[in-house]
């Protein structure tokens, strides 16, 4: 990893991505996080380069964020191994209330720091 790229900065990022409303925001956000070829996986669905990274983060946006009213963050838990960085975030009401999902994501970076392999797991919600 780019020694100037920090780890818990990246992994901010990451998460508002997921906010962002503005379609062209998102799509630089995408460019400055993943290398071209980029991959993400989660559950069945996967999405490989700029292009399908856009579909995947701006279907999501609209589905939870823009419909349901949901934001994503980051809960400041990020670790960095080698080339890889792990980090948990949470789905919460905008307006606030309780967790409505939680995620794993397990990065594998490129020698730029950029995100080559995006593994996110849905992990099961706490109990209120």
């Amino acid at each position: 990893m780019n020694a100037n790229t920090n780890f818990a900065e990246l992994a901010d990022r990451y998460v508002a991505l997921w906010n962002l409303t503005d379609a062209g925001a998102r799509r630089d956000a995408i460019a400055s996080l993943w290398v071209p070829q980029g991959e993400h996986y989660v559950r069945t669905l996967q999405a490989k380069g700029y292009e399908a990274l856009v579909q995947r983060v701006t279907s999501s946006h609209e589905k939870n964020v823009r419909d349901a009213g949901f934001v994503f963050r980051a809960t400041g838990d990020a670790q960095m191994l080698r080339d890889t960085v792990m980090f948990h975030w949470q789905m919460v009401p905008a307006a606030g209330g309780s967790v409505a999902a939680v995620g794993l994501e397990f990065l594998l970076l490129a020698e730029d720091g950029r995100i080559a392999i995006d593994y996110q797991f849905i992990l099961p919600t706490p109990a209120v």
